[in-house]
């Protein structure tokens, strides 16, 4: 009988491990280029530290005059038994812990990189040769999970080579064009020599420096250009020791679209992690793209993103702390190039210096607002203007911008961010003080008609809310004797004119939906909202009005003025209001033509 309680080894189905490898663990069979340059990478590591030598690596792609892709690297190479016993293992990592270097020394570090050259071929031959002295060695893996070890005759230097067949539907990866391509990708800042044999003879190089790690700005925006598409704005050194990160950030030319994310591009010791990390800088960030090289950021077993832990989240801060930096010191040293830069990402700025009290101190002063003084930066209101009011919404802000005065200022807050900006200017210039208006307030507190003109005016009223008939008018003295009225809503208002719009465009079953809303606010015993027409007593056409006897002209003229202030407010025009002004220029129109003709002449023939 068996005993069940003894400990047992796994059986690893080696088909079910390239299966999973290639489904849902690698995004494609291309990465395996990426796995042998890093596999050959850590060898010269390993030979480095050893011997002192080592360096370059040689990719021969499959051509018309091959059909055998080789890799060969001058690394630490491998005795008979190290590969018997590592590369046969799935999840173990081999030369770490051969020659017990720190971990930060090697790319490598799960040991199923080797397995993924399965996704593009069902044979893998390696030949090592180890620097530590022994005979060189010949192991053979195949796909159905069987593999065998053995001397290899031949004598060949140190190091190794990677011998792969393609399959008949994988022969393009490993042709000439996509090796150079993905060499180029993956392996193009190594630091060590790699090249790649062309099918014609000859060879050519793909490794060069870095140009965002040798300092020279030049190189950088060059290489800037190429990665965004245009001139970046700047440039900006990033180093983080704590985690042996450090490249740069440019600062983009133009505003990108409100949904885009960073795709920075992540490096970890030259070799390329991926193109697309949102993670590695602060979400506010979204003017800039980056790019880095890491010696201790920590890779997902797939090699393609980075494991969200302290050393990830440090370098995201730092990071973040040198994008900001570089911001305060334009605002100190470059005012110009701050100019610039803010003129293109406004909207960032404005969300930023709303949770940053240090870096909206340096920045606030240079963001602008619309205003009914025209569009101004918050320093020079600040500067001009003792008592800044402002409006939440766009609406709010056109109906009163008509009554402020001409020694006043108001702002617009009704844009992203804007209210929360300005809120803040008491707290950056002090002695300046902020008040919100309210349009309903605003129109109660401006003065009634003088006491002698009194009754005139409230009979205009009274006469005025009876051709309007829906419409409460109220008659005060504006400081802007140009402006004859104008038309003011409370948000219920504003709500219940957008009901009756959709009512009217939406048909019956619509207009049932919103009928009963209504009536489920008015049930609530809330007030039925009315427009307000506010009439200026000091303009001269409403003292003609309050003058011309009731009748006709006057309802006509009084509609007319009504749809005029909606007009002028911003305010679309309904159904009802377009046939009011229709209707009543018209009548106007045609009397204005019957009391323009001259009587006819007697005797005329």
């Amino acid at each position: 009988m068996t005993d069940s309680t003894a400990a047992q080894q796994f059986q690893v189905d080696l088909r079910g491990v390239i299966d999973l490898l290639s489904r849902h663990i690698y995004s494609s069979p291309r990465v395996f280029l990426r796995e042998l340059l890093q596999n050959a990478v850590d060898a010269i590591a390993a030979r480095r530290a050893l011997d002192g030598g080592g360096g370059r690596i040689r990719i021969t792609p499959v051509s018309d005059g091959s059909t055998e892709f080789v890799m060969r690297d001058d690394g630490v190479g491998l005795t008979e038994t190290e590969v018997a016993d590592l590369l046969a293992t799935v999840g173990r990592s081999s030369k770490r812990d051969i020659f017990d270097l720190p971990r930060g020394d090697f790319l490598g570090q799960f040991g199923i990189g080797m397995l993924s050259c399965f996704m593009v071929c069902d044979t893998i031959v390696i030949r090592s040769r180890s620097a530590a002295g022994s005979a060189a060695v010949e192991w053979t893996g195949h796909s159905d999970g069987t593999f065998t070890v053995a001397p290899y005759a031949q004598d060949i230097p140190v190091g190794t080579s990677v011998h792969l067949t393609p399959r008949a539907d994988t022969r393009a990866l490993l042709g000439t064009s996509t090796v150079m391509e993905l060499a180029e990708t993956f392996g193009r800042y190594l630091p060590h020599t790699v090249v790649v044999d062309l099918p014609g003879g000859g060879e050519t190089t793909v490794t060069e420096p870095a140009p965002f790690l040798d300092g020279d700005v030049e190189r950088q925006l060059a290489y800037g250009r190429e990665l965004i598409g245009a001139e970046p704005l700047d440039v900006i050194p990033l180093h983080v020791p704590g985690t042996q990160t450090r490249g740069v950030a440019f600062v983009l030319p133009f505003a990108p679209p409100p949904t885009a994310r960073q795709s920075t591009r992540v490096y970890l010791r030259r070799m390329l992690l991926t193109e697309r990390a949102d993670e590695l800088l602060p979400a506010w960030a979204f003017f800039a793209r980056a790019v880095v090289d890491s010696g201790s950021l920590h890779p997902t077993a797939s090699r393609e993103s980075l494991v969200d832990d302290d050393a990830l989240e440090q370098t995201r801060q730092e990071i973040g702390e040198a994008i900001r930096r570089w911001i305060l010191d334009a605002a100190l040293q470059d005012p110009l190039r701050l100019s610039q830069f803010v003129s293109i990402h406004e909207v960032a700025l404005k969300s930023l210096v709303r949770h940053d009290d240090e870096l909206a101190r340096f920045i606030v002063r240079w963001l602008s607002v619309d205003t009914t003084a025209g569009r101004l930066r918050i320093e020079e209101i600040a500067r001009r203007f003792p008592l800044v009011r402002y409006a939440e919404s766009v609406d709010e802000f056109r109906q009163v911008a008509s009554m402020t005065s001409a020694g006043g200022i108001l702002v617009n807050g009704g844009y992203l961010y804007d209210a929360d900006l300005v809120r803040r200017i008491p707290e950056l210039f002090p002695g300046v003080e902020v008040e919100r208006v309210d349009v309903v307030g605003e129109i109660d507190r401006l003065d009634l008609a003088p006491l002698d003109d009194r009754a005139a005016a409230t009979a205009l009223e009274d006469r005025a809310r009876a051709a309007l008939e829906d419409v409460v008018v109220a008659v005060r003295t504006f400081e802007r004797p140009e402006l004859p009225g104008l038309f003011v809503a409370d948000p219920e208002v504003l709500r219940a004119l957008d009901r009756g719009r959709a009512r009217s465009a939406g048909g019956a079953l619509w207009g049932g939906v919103l009928d009963r809303a209504a009536s489920v606010v008015s049930g609530r015993g809330a007030e039925e909202p009315a427009a307000r027409l506010c009439l200026n007593w000091t303009n001269p056409v409403i003292r003609k009005l309050a003058a011309t006897p009731a009748g006709r002209v006057f309802d006509l003229s009084v509609q007319l003025l009504y749809v005029q202030s909606l007009l002028a407010g911003h305010h679309p025009l309904g159904p009802r209001d377009r046939t009011m002004m229709s209707t009543a220029l018209s009548e106007l129109v045609d009397r204005a033509i019957d009391t323009d003709i001259p009587p006819a002449t007697e005797g005329a023939s």
